[in-house]
């Protein structure tokens, strides 16, 4: 971790002295982190910029312990971009597996193909490079370039903006969207040391993960505690809009994943009555089918066969 330095070398105080928004969370939090990070091998310096990518992409709304075996299963298939965007963007379909939300296989295809053709095949440091690939928005670029590339970016998931809503705001959850308010509040709190700002991004983001959680939260285990403005309001209730619920069962969503399990089984072309086979209700399915095939999921071929796309 990068040292931080006190004074600056014009006498001003330094962002990152105990004077400025937010040094008092960097230094127990960081030191936090130092203790007690989860040893993921995304965060090992062997995964470099491409693992790095790969899980910010697998971790979008999965949990730890599902990404885990495909993310080490696609990166001893695919250890660089070029690998994957010389397969077929079907094959990042059937890899990514039952992880949810397929189209992210099709993106991190995509952004494979213009890492290795634009960027000679190596994941680019510069954030405005990172977020014209396709498929990355602001959130992947800024993880990318603090936790790859050491870099100063504010890099707000639902973990980091939960702590903040709480430790600073002084409320129980953060808004469903991510506000201007959030991204200006994410900034400030940003230590001015690049190296020291990378690891504040992750320890905070990690300190959500495992502490100050969406429900029941460790306050007793948390290192800021005796700061967090919503325990010293004690811990007033969420009165804002009522928080989005992951539903899952009898949803286009289900439909969806089993359509494609099929697929993904199946190596060549499913014939249509295969596909009927794995749900009850036609107009649901046929719904369902024509979003696969909307979104690039799935491919249509004459004689009511569909297959994972080879292009």
């Amino acid at each position: 971790m990068t040292a931080l330095t006190k004074p600056q070398p014009d006498g001003t105080a330094d962002p990152s002295s105990e004077h400025a928004p937010g040094a008092s969370l960097h230094f127990p939090v960081i030191d936090w982190f130092d203790e007690h990070a989860r040893d993921l091998p995304w965060r090992r310096p062997e995964a470099g910029a491409w693992g790095v990518m790969v899980s910010e992409f697998m971790l979008q709304q999965t949990p730890v312990n599902r990404v885990l075996p495909v993310y080490e299963q696609w990166l001893a298939r695919w250890p660089r971009p070029a690998d994957l965007a010389a397969e077929a963007p079907g094959e990042a379909v059937r890899a990514w597996g039952r992880l949810g939300y397929p189209r992210r296989a099709l993106r991190l295809h995509g952004a494979a193909a213009a890492i290795t053709e634009r960027h000679g095949g190596d994941v680019p440091a510069d954030h405005a490079q990172l977020l014209a690939l396709p498929g990355i928005g602001e959130y992947t670029a800024a993880a990318v370039a603090s936790f790859a590339y050491g870099q100063r970016h504010a890099v707000l998931d639902t973990n980091v903006r939960r702590v903040f809503a709480r430790a600073v705001t002084g409320v129980q959850y953060p808004p469903n969207a991510t506000t201007a308010a959030e991204r200006r509040l994410a900034r400030a709190l940003l230590p001015e040391d690049e190296g020291t700002a990378a690891r504040w991004a992750a320890a905070s983001m990690e300190l959500g993960a495992l502490v100050c959680t969406a429900k029941n939260e460790s306050c007793h285990r948390c290192p800021i505690a005796a700061q967090c403005a919503w325990r010293l309001a004690d811990k007033p209730a969420h009165d804002g809009p009522p928080r989005r619920g992951q539903t899952y069962a009898g949803t286009d969503r289900q439909v969806r994943g089993r359509l494609l399990a099929v697929l993904r089984e199946t190596h060549g072309p499913v014939p249509q009555a295969a596909l009927d086979r794995v749900w009850q209700e036609p107009v649901q399915r046929a719904r369902a089918l024509d979003g696969l095939v909307a979104d690039g999921l799935v491919e249509p071929l004459p004689g009511g066969l569909y297959r994972l796309p080879l292009t």
